[in-house]
């Protein structure tokens, strides 16, 4: 017996430090390449992750939709393909569709408002209902915020809209958006967006500063207007299977990790949004033809107003009560 017993506690010992011991490895998947701020920030939170697990964790990072897209990648966490991922919040609202919260014009006064409102009751009730449907959410990184470009007739004040088509993504909100100021709007596929601008089938968008010089607008469009009238974004979220079966102390280094990322891409999409203008000044100086308009308080003013009347359609899908806390978060 006391042979039967010491060999049961060594190998319940052995066991213990083989999970002790154990790897973990998490598949980041995403669709944007590494050189914009939010692979950039996927290939940071790689490197800290590790160090800070001691080589417990690691993370291969697959940008670019090298894994799966974004249209799959749910069912991939689900499976346990993937571990991580951090699509774009038009992604989450089929199956959360509080988050066309985001979508919402003007609600946002600045960044310091959108990242309280991220970071405080607002954010963590929208992650809350993320995690119900099966997934562990954890931090928000920024694409940017929105504004109007067009190849018809500058948009500066709310009358401009009128009549000129607008591509926007799927969202009831963004069509309500475009229809309180007379604009036309026209859901389209990112990927076809350069083509209809090019042949007139659309007129204008609506784009972070990202997006509308990476994709080449600026070539199709004559105005860009710096409304930063919406915002895009994306919410980095965890396989459940994964993160349950992730001891403790591993949990502590990825929300870390992670929140350390997260001070790291909005830094990094801010300088990006920075660089953006200072290309397309260039661009300008360069002699071709694109003009740069920077809405003051009042235009913005009227523009919300002018939008306001959007937000009581959408009270029964995403709550007043979660409305009004982001207008008045502080």
């Amino acid at each position: 017996m006391k042979i039967l017993g010491a060999t049961l506690l060594s190998c319940t010992v052995a066991l213990t430090s083989l999970a002790a011991d154990k790897v973990h490895t998490i598949k980041f998947a995403h669709v944007v390449a590494a050189s914009t701020p939010k692979g950039k920030a996927a290939d940071f939170f790689a490197k800290r992750v590790e160090e800070l697990s001691d080589g417990k964790i690691k993370v291969q990072v697959f940008p670019s939709a090298q894994l799966v897209d974004d249209d799959r990648v749910f069912g991939a966490l689900k499976l346990g393909n993937v571990q991580m991922a951090a699509p774009s919040f038009s992604k989450f609202t089929p199956i959360v569709p509080q988050f066309q919260l985001f979508d919402l014009p003007f609600i946002f006064k600045d960044e310091a408002h959108l990242h309280k409102v991220q970071d405080g009751e607002v954010g963590a009730a929208l992650k809350d209902l993320v995690t119900k449907k099966g997934f562990v959410a954890l931090d928000y990184w920024d694409a940017g915020f929105k504004h109007f470009s067009s190849s018809k007739k500058p948009v500066v004040v709310p009358d401009d809209a009128k009549g000129q088509k607008f591509r926007i993504q799927s969202s009831k909100v963004l069509e309500e958006q475009m229809k309180a100021v007379g604009g036309n709007p026209q859901v389209l596929p990112f990927s076809e967006v350069y083509s209809a601008l090019q042949q007139g089938v659309v007129d204008a968008t609506e784009n972070p500063l990202s997006n509308f010089y990476n994709t080449k607008f600026h070539e199709v469009q004559t105005s860009l207007t710096l409304s930063n009238h919406g915002y895009l974004g994306y919410l980095v979220v965890v396989s459940e299977k994964f993160w349950k079966g992730l001891p403790d102390e591993l949990k502590k280094h990825v929300t870390q990790a992670l929140s350390e990322a997260t001070t790291f891409e909005r830094e990094e999409t801010a300088k990006e949004d920075a660089h953006v203008i200072a290309q397309l000044e260039k661009y300008i100086a360069d002699g071709k033809k694109l003009e740069i308009i920077k809405l003051d308080d009042a235009q913005k003013e009227a523009w919300s107003k002018a939008m306001e009347g959007v937000y009581p359609k959408f009270y029964d899908i995403i709550g007043k009560d979660l409305i009004d806390k982001t207008i008045n978060a502080k």
